[in-house]
Parts: C-alpha cells; sequence; structure tokens
C-alpha cells in the first residue's frame, strides 16, 4: 500500500525539478498521490516532484493569502519550476516574512517588490531566494552557458526538501478527508471543481 514515505522516496530519486518539464514523470501517480488524502501542502510537494504541475496548481490556488504560508510559497516554487519567474519572485516576496521561508533562504535581503522600489540598481541587495530565481533564469535563458546545473538543481532540492520536512513537521502526514480547512480562498469556479473532484479510490473528498 502507498504511503506518503514510499511515494516520497521513489520521487527523490530524480531530479530535483528546476527546468518547465514537457511532461509528468508517471503520470499514473497522479490518481495514486490524490488518493492518500494528504494535508494539501503534501499533496502538491508530491505532485511537483512528480512533475505533474497542474494537479499542483489545482492545489495551490485554494491557498492564496495568509495565513497559509506554507502554500503560498509552494505556489512560488510550482512558478519558478513552471519558467514564469516574475510570479515567482511576487510570491516569494509575499511570504519574505514567514518562518518557513526564513529558514530556508534567511531573514537578510530585499525582496524583489521592496528591491524594485528602493534599491533596483544593486540585484546583490536581493534576499538569497530570490538570488535563486535569478540564477534559474539566467541558466534557462542562455541555454546552459551561464550558470552550474548541478548546483542549481542542488538548491533546487535543498528546497523542496526543507519544505517537506517543515510541511510534515507541521501538518503530519495522515489522512486529511476534508481537506477545507486548509483552504484560504477559493473562487466559486474552484470550490466548485473540488467538490467534483475524484480521488483514486477513495472517492470524493471534501474541498
Amino acid at each position: 500500500m502507498a504511503t506518503f514515505k514510499s511515494i516520497h522516496n521513489r520521487l527523490i530519486q530524480i531530479p530535483a525539478p528546476l527546468l518547465p518539464p514537457a511532461s509528468p514523470h508517471d503520470a499514473a501517480l497522479t490518481s495514486e498521490i490524490a488518493s492518500l488524502q494528504l494535508h494539501p501542502t503534501l499533496e502538491t510537494i508530491l505532485h511537483v516532484l512528480n512533475l505533474d504541475l497542474p494537479s499542483a496548481h489545482f492545489l495551490v490556488r485554494h491557498m492564496q493569502s495568509a495565513p497559509a504560508f506554507e502554500g503560498m510559497y509552494l505556489h512560488g516554487i510550482l512558478h519558478r519550476i513552471e519558467g514564469d519567474y516574475d510570479n515567482a519572485r511576487a510570491w516569494y516576496s509575499d511570504v519574505k516574512e514567514s518562518d518557513i521561508y526564513a529558514k530556508i533562504w534567511g531573514k537578510e535581503g530585499h525582496t524583489w517588490k521592496d528591491w524594485k522600489e528602493k534599491d533596483s540598481d544593486n540585484r546583490q541587495s536581493l534576499d538569497e531566494g530570490q538570488k535563486f530565481l535569478d540564477a534559474v533564469q539566467r541558466f534557462k535563458e542562455t541555454k546552459g552557458k551561464e550558470g552550474d546545473k548541478a548546483a542549481l538543481e542542488g538548491q533546487s532540492r535543498r528546497e523542496l526538501d526543507e519544505t517537506t520536512r517543515w510541511c510534515v513537521e507541521r501538518f503530519g502526514t495522515h489522512k486529511m478527508v476534508d481537506a477545507s480547512s486548509a483552504w484560504v480562498k477559493a473562487s466559486d469556479e474552484i470550490r466548485k471543481m473540488g467538490e467534483d473532484q475524484v480521488n483514486g479510490d477513495s472517492g470524493r473528498r471534501k474541498f
């Protein structure tokens, strides 16, 4: 029987996501991950590691404002992997003062939003997470001519590993049949999609 740990251990054997993927690593895992009925942040992480960005995006759209800082941060990570760097910068900026972001990237440096207003001549004044986004963007736009792929994948792995540990410690890996308590914002359209979603063999799950 699949568990969070078994699927996670399987997925961390592949390189950490850095550039936009062409397709999920294993499409069959989508329903298997959903059937675990994890806290939405942990389900999102597994979908991200499986390179199933649409499934991950469906979940993070339900966690778009405080106090769901973990979901907001994952939204930024997702945009980073998609190659949508300005949106990633905005989400990283929005969670700059959160405990999870500070644990991973520290508290020093400007957010992207502050940098544009106060110190736009000096990108070195950005916080470490924003500098990482800059490095990934340069690597992508120069087709690997600028930047060390292995080092960047290592940073991506560290970011996802630290986020995973944080969310496991905070939310646990138990089954969460009613996930609605994790949501902080949802449009009528997304709420309807959630009500209609079927997860593997476990039936309908409340969103």
